[in-house]
C-alpha cells in the first residue's frame, strides 16, 4: 500500500513539475514575444520595473492556461455546427480573446495587446506550450498515455471498458499501389513499413474490379457489395441524373443500396468506427464521413464529433495551421520548379489547388490520426480510416514523384505514431495497411491529341468541336472532403446533376480518369450497337480507330455485349477467353472484369477505355491528371493488403485476391478471428465466406 501510495504521489509531484516549467516557459515566451511585438505591452504607461513586468507577464500566462484548459473545449462544443474549416479559423481568434481576457483578469492591470496581435501571441504560445508539454511527457510512459488518453477522455467515459480480445485497425493509404509501396520500402521511404515486413506482417497484392477507383473498391471493402458502380461518375436513365462517388447525395445512395443488396450495415456495424471515408461501414461513430455530411447533427449523426476531438486542444489547431500554410507554400515552391525545369507530362496546378493540397496532406491527416488515436485509446473492436495525401499528390505530381514519395515519408511516420499508441491502448490492437487501388502514369489525353474525349465524341457525331478544347476537371476525393467540411455542394464547375433539355439528344460524356463513359439521355433504355450505328455512323469506328483508346464495350443485339477494337474489331464477351483481341494488353482478369461490368444496370452506352502502355505502365486520363486511376490498366488495378502475420492468410496457396468484395470477405474473417463483431450474414455472403 505505501509503495502504491508513493508512486500516485511521484507521479502527482511529476505532472505538477512538468505544470510549472510549461508555466515557467510560457511566460518568457510572453516576455520575449513583448519585446518584439510594438502593440503587445506587459507595463504601465508610467514605466515598470524588471520585477513588475515579469509578474504580469507570469499572472497572465498562467491565467491564459488556466483559461484555455478549462473555457476552450466549451467553446469548441458550442462551435461544431460551424463548418470545419472556419472552425480551424476560429480557433485563431478565439484563442486571442482569450488571452485578452487573461490580461484582463490580471490584478496588476498592466498588459495590453491589439486584438489582431493578441491573436499572434496566443498562437504562438500555445505552439509552445504543447512542444515544451510534449518534450517533457515523452520522457515518461505514464505521462505520455495520460497526454494521448486525454484524446479519447470523452468517448472513455461514455463507454464500458474494452474487452481484452484484439481490436484491429484498418488503415488505407488512398491510391498507393503495391509496387510503389515495395519501392518506397526499398528506398527507405517507409522504415515502419519495412520493420513490419521484416517479421510481422506480408503484403498481398489484390486486383480491383473495372472501376479501379475509391467509390467502387470502398464500397465493397466496406459493405460487401460494389455492384452497379460502373465508374466515378456516370449517368442513370431511370433516375436521368448524374451519379458522382463523391457527391454526399450519390454516396449515401450508393451506400443505402449496398445495405439493401447484402443486408447488413457493413464491416464496422458492430462496436466500429469509420474516419475520413465516403461510407460508414455500419459504424456508430463517424468522422469526416462523406455518405453522412448532407444530414442534420444529430444523435445518430456524429460525424463531426471528430473535430471536437481534435480542436479541443488549441496547440492541435496552430500545430495543424502552420503545417497547413507550410504545405501551401511547398506546394506553390514544387509547381513553380515543375514549369521552370519544363518537366513532362504536367499539368496545371494553380488557383486553389494548392490550399486543397494542404488540406488532403496536413488537415485531414491530423484529424484523421487523432480519430483513430482516440477510438484505439477509447478500446473500439474496428476502426476504418482512410488517408488520402498520396493519391491527391499524386494525381498532379504523378505517382513517382519526388513529391510523392515525400507524403510516403510522412505517411510512414503517422504509422509509427498508430503502432506506439496501441502500446498504451486498453487493449491489444492489429493494424492492417491496405490501398484502395494504385495509379497509373501519364500524360492526359488532352495533352497528347489536342482534343478531349468529349470533343473526339462530337465530331465521331458531326456535332460541331469547340475550337479550344475545355478542361476535365480532376475528381479526386480531397476536392470534395474541402467542399464538405465548409458545408458547399460537391458538384464540380459547370458539372450538373441533369443534363439541360435542350441539349437531351447530344451525347453525355463523362470521365473517371483513363475510364470514359457515353450516354444518350434522350434515349430511356441502354442503347445497342445497332442503333448507335444507326444514329451516328461514325461514333464508334471513330472511336475504336483512335490510337488513344485501347478498346470500347457496347451492347449487342446478336451478341449481349462485344469488345470493339482498331481495324473493325469486334468479340463478343463469351469469347474474350479464347481471343482477348484489345484486352491482351491489359493482362489477366480483363476479360472477366470487363464482362462483370457489362451486367450492372447503369453501364453506359458506350464504355472507353483509354490506350495502355504494357511497357511502360502508362495510360492516358481523360481527365487533368498525370497520375490517374478509374479504369483498366497497370498499377492503377493492382492495390496491395499489409496483414500481421498472426491473422491467416487472405488467400491460399498460388490463389489471387480479386475484387474489392473479396476483400471484404477476407476482413471479415479476420474481424471473426479477433473474436471481434459478428455481423449477421446473409445466405448469400456465409456461402461467399466458406468460399474464401
Amino acid at each position: 500500500m505505501r509503495g502504491v501510495r508513493g508512486g500516485r504521489w511521484r507521479r502527482a509531484a511529476s505532472q505538477a513539475g512538468r505544470s510549472v516549467t510549461v508555466w515557467a516557459v510560457s511566460t518568457l515566451t510572453m516576455l520575449v514575444l513583448a519585446g518584439i511585438l510594438p502593440d503587445f505591452q506587459l507595463r504601465s504607461a508610467d514605466g515598470d520595473s524588471a520585477t513588475d513586468i515579469a509578474v504580469t507577464a507570469a499572472l497572465g500566462a498562467g491565467a491564459f492556461g488556466v483559461l484555455s484548459a478549462l473555457v476552450w473545449p466549451l467553446l469548441v462544443r458550442l462551435l461544431l455546427l460551424v463548418p470545419a474549416l472556419v472552425l480551424g479559423l476560429l480557433v485563431f481568434v478565439l484563442n486571442g480573446f482569450l488571452l485578452l481576457l487573461a490580461l484582463r483578469l490580471n490584478p496588476t492591470e498592466r498588459g495590453a495587446a491589439a486584438w489582431e496581435t493578441a491573436v499572434v501571441v496566443a498562437a504562438v504560445m500555445s505552439a509552445v506550450a504543447s512542444a515544451t508539454g510534449a518534450a517533457l511527457a515523452v520522457r515518461d510512459d505514464d505521462a505520455y498515455r495520460r497526454r494521448l488518453y486525454r484524446l479519447a477522455d470523452r468517448r472513455r467515459r461514455a463507454g464500458p471498458a474494452g474487452p481484452s480480445s484484439p481490436g484491429t485497425v484498418f488503415l488505407q493509404l488512398d491510391g498507393v499501389g503495391h509496387d510503389v509501396l515495395q519501392a518506397a520500402v526499398k528506398k527507405g521511404v517507409m522504415p515502419t513499413v519495412a520493420q513490419w515486413l521484416d517479421g510481422t506482417h506480408r503484403l498481398t497484392p489484390w486486383r480491383t474490379d473495372w472501376s479501379s477507383q475509391t467509390g467502387a473498391s470502398q464500397l465493397g471493402i466496406l459493405h460487401g457489395s460494389n455492384e452497379d458502380v460502373p465508374a466515378f461518375r456516370w449517368y442513370e436513365k431511370d433516375k436521368q441524373e448524374v451519379m458522382v462517388c463523391n457527391r454526399p447525395t450519390s454516396a449515401a445512395e450508393l451506400q443505402r443500396r449496398a445495405v439493401e443488396r447484402t443486408g447488413d450495415g457493413g464491416l464496422l456495424s458492430a462496436d466500429g468506427a469509420s474516419r475520413g471515408n465516403l461510407f460508414s461501414g455500419g459504424a456508430d461513430e463517424q468522422a469526416l464521413v462523406l455518405s453522412i455530411a448532407t444530414r442534420r447533427r444529430s444523435r445518430e449523426n456524429r460525424s463531426r464529433a471528430g473535430y471536437f476531438a481534435y480542436f479541443s486542444d488549441p496547440a492541435n489547431a496552430v500545430r495543424t495551421a502552420l503545417s497547413f500554410f507550410a504545405e501551401v507554400g511547398r506546394e506553390i515552391g514544387q509547381s513553380t520548379r515543375s514549369r521552370t525545369c519544363r518537366v513532362r507530362p504536367r499539368v496545371r496546378r494553380g488557383g486553389l489547388y494548392p490550399f486543397i493540397r494542404a488540406f488532403a496532406t496536413v488537415v485531414e491527416r491530423d484529424v484523421v490520426v487523432a480519430a483513430v488515436m482516440g477510438d484505439m485509446l477509447a478500446g473500439r473492436t474496428a476502426v476504418y480510416a482512410d488517408l488520402v495525401a498520396y493519391d491527391e499528390v499524386a494525381h498532379h505530381s504523378g505517382p513517382h514523384s519526388r513529391d510523392a514519395e515525400k507524403v510516403l515519408e510522412r505517411l510512414d511516420r503517422s504509422l509509427a505514431l498508430i503502432e506506439k499508441i496501441a502500446e498504451h491502448a486498453p487493449r491489444p490492437y492489429r493494424i492492417v495497411v491496405l490501398s484502395d487501388h494504385g495509379q497509373s502514369p501519364g500524360e492526359t489525353f488532352q495533352a497528347r491529341y489536342g482534343l478531349t474525349l468529349g470533343d473526339l465524341v462530337r465530331a465521331g457525331c458531326g456535332l460541331p468541336v469547340p475550337r479550344k478544347a475545355q478542361r476535365t476537371h480532376s475528381g479526386a476525393e480531397a476536392r470534395a472532403a474541402v467542399r464538405a467540411a465548409l458545408r458547399r455542394p460537391v458538384e464540380e464547375s459547370g458539372e450538373q446533376h441533369r443534363p439541360s433539355r435542350s441539349r437531351r439528344s447530344e451525347p453525355l460524356v463523362l470521365a473517371s480518369g483513363n475510364l470514359g463513359l457515353i450516354s444518350f439521355p434522350d434515349v430511356h433504355h441502354r442503347m445497342t450497337k445497332e442503333e448507335i450505328d444507326a444514329r451516328h455512323p461514325a461514333l464508334l469506328t471513330t472511336l475504336a480507330n483512335h490510337p488513344g483508346i485501347g478498346f470500347l464495350l457496347v451492347r449487342s443485339e446478336e451478341h449481349g455485349g462485344v469488345v470493339l477494337g482498331p481495324f473493325g474489331t469486334e468479340i463478343p464477351l463469351d469469347r474474350l477467353d479464347e481471343n482477348p483481341g484489345p484486352l491482351a494488353a491489359f493482362g489477366p482478369g480483363a476479360a472477366d472484369a470487363v464482362r462483370r461490368t457489362h451486367g450492372f444496370e447503369h453501364t453506359a452506352d458506350v464504355m472507353v477505355n483509354s490506350w495502355y502502355d504494357p511497357a511502360e505502365g502508362e495510360v492516358l486520363a481523360f481527365e487533368e491528371q498525370i497520375g490517374s486511376h478509374g479504369g483498366l490498366g497497370g498499377a492503377q488495378g493492382r492495390p496491395f493488403l499489409l496483414s500481421p502475420v498472426v491473422l491467416s492468410a487472405p488467400v491460399a496457396g498460388e490463389q489471387e485476391l480479386v475484387g474489392a468484395e473479396h476483400v471484404h470477405r477476407v476482413l471479415r474473417r479476420w474481424l471473426r478471428e479477433s473474436d471481434g463483431p459478428q455481423v449477421p450474414l446473409t445466405e448469400r455472403q456465409d456461402e461467399d465466406r466458406r468460399a474464401a
